[in-house]
């Protein structure tokens, strides 16, 4: 594909199409030699310029940050700094070049008995990014390498390999400072670690060290609301300060999704005429994005949270439709104090999970209005976008209804009566219709 020349912003690079073969890449007018790599997968950043040695001009392009992990503005600074290095004939790359600049030898020792750390990064690079993980899976991976595992980031994995006690002696620690489930779930990154490391390096040991290990009993948490606890929620609710805080709790009990793809969306992602809400990157990455049907009550929050964001965060809302004053430019964090609201995150996930058996909305359709893998072999041929437009969305007009038939109760109705403020309908006519 031919590469582009554009402003780079951040929804400037959302709509970048991926390469349909190779790559090309999109350079900003703004800031030379700052540009971002486009593939049938991935979006990088990257910064390429010339510095000077003996008289040689060399080209010099390096990796900054995948399109993701930082806002365009951060990368652009980050950009900048290093484009300067360059101009003053530094070379910022890691060492994996020779300082005459030839291509350095691949250190086969590092692979054939790697350290935990170079295991990991292969992981990462190789495995989950290729396989489109979400950014939140792989943060959650390097959170367990390199905090709670950190000390043993520069042992050979043949040292665990050999003496599988390490592991459990480890996961034990864990366990008592850390709790049951944590230790578990670092456990496994470690298990899917070496298992992705030993493809390669065949000296290691076959058994996976980690399978010594006495696994914690998990439970499923039991925290959702039923429809008699609605009431009080809903009072909680709203009696909070932040507005946009009060909505994205609201949406995420009504949508029964996961609070990071919430805390993500995008406006650029909502179709109002289409009444739906684009998920690009859930958990499971790319593969799995899907659109959330929207229920009347879930398009009455969205427009009074884009309301209330351009009143509060003019610049931010722009682009986020929960916004908030920080360095991505929405939400967060989402959680709360228990005494100011009792449920939150997966608590409303699983509160969505109940209240649609409540409602008489039948287990296939449960699965499908929360993106859930579909069981059985015959409903893997059902095609989801097909039911999306009527049969979903009324089962997603069931659950809400449901949801606040329950929560506004003859009590509270007069504690409710400022909120929700509902649009004007010709406010709702106009955005369905597509007009600004």
């Amino acid at each position: 594909m031919t590469d582009l020349r554009l402003a780079l912003t951040d929804r400037a690079i959302a709509s970048l199409a991926p390469a349909s073969s190779g790559q090309y890449f999109a350079r900003d007018t703004d800031l030379p030699g700052f540009m971002v790599l486009v593939g049938k997968r991935q979006k990088t950043f990257v910064v390429q310029g010339d510095r000077r040695k003996a008289g040689k001009r060399l080209s010099v392009r390096m990796k900054v940050a995948e399109v993701g992990e930082l806002t365009t503005r951060a990368t652009r600074a980050k950009a900048k700094d290093i484009l300067g290095k360059i101009a003053s004939g530094i070379d910022p790359r890691a060492s994996t070049r020779k300082p005459d600049g030839d291509a350095a030898q691949v250190d086969l020792p590092s692979i054939a008995n790697p350290t935990l750390r170079i295991a990991w990064e292969r992981y990462r690079d190789r495995h989950m990014k290729n396989k489109g993980r979400s950014d939140g899976t792989i943060n959650n991976y390097r959170d367990h390498v390199e905090r709670l595992l950190v000390d043993w980031l520069d042992e050979p994995l043949s040292k665990l390999g050999n003496d599988p006690s390490l592991v459990t002696v480890r996961h034990e620690k864990l366990t008592k400072e850390n709790g049951a489930y944590i230790a578990n779930g670092c456990m496994r990154t470690l298990r899917a670690v070496y298992n992705h490391a030993r493809k390669v390096a065949r000296t290691l040991p076959a058994d996976n060290p980690v399978s010594a290990i006495d696994w914690n009993a998990e439970h499923r948490r039991n925290t959702a609301l039923g429809l008699s606890d609605l009431e009080d929620w809903f009072a909680q609710l709203a009696a909070l300060k932040n507005p946009v805080r009060r909505e994205l709790h609201l949406f995420m009990l009504l949508s029964g999704h996961r609070p990071e793809a919430i805390r993500k969306a995008r406006i650029e992602h909502v179709d109002f005429r289409a009444r739906i809400l684009h998920i690009p990157r859930p958990k499971g990455g790319e593969v799995k994005a899907f659109d959330i049907p929207l229920s009347r009550a879930m398009i009455r929050c969205m427009v009074r949270v884009m309301r209330i964001g351009r009143a509060l965060y003019a610049e931010q809302s722009r682009e986020w439709l929960f916004p908030a004053d920080s360095q991505s430019g929405h939400i967060i964090e989402h959680k709360e104090k228990r005494s100011d609201l009792s449920k939150w995150g997966n608590d409303l996930r699983q509160t969505f999970r109940t209240i649609a058996q409540a409602a008489g909305v039948a287990e296939l359709d449960v699965h499908l209005l929360m993106n859930h893998s579909i069981p059985g072999v015959n409903a893997g041929y059902i095609t989801r976008n097909k039911l999306l437009s009527d049969h979903l969305r009324q089962q997603q007009e069931s659950i809400s209804g449901r949801m606040l038939e329950a929560g506004r109760s003859r009590q509270n109705k007069t504690k409710l009566r400022a909120w929700p403020v509902l649009p004007s309908r010709r406010l709702l006519s106009d955005l369905m219709s597509g007009k600004d």
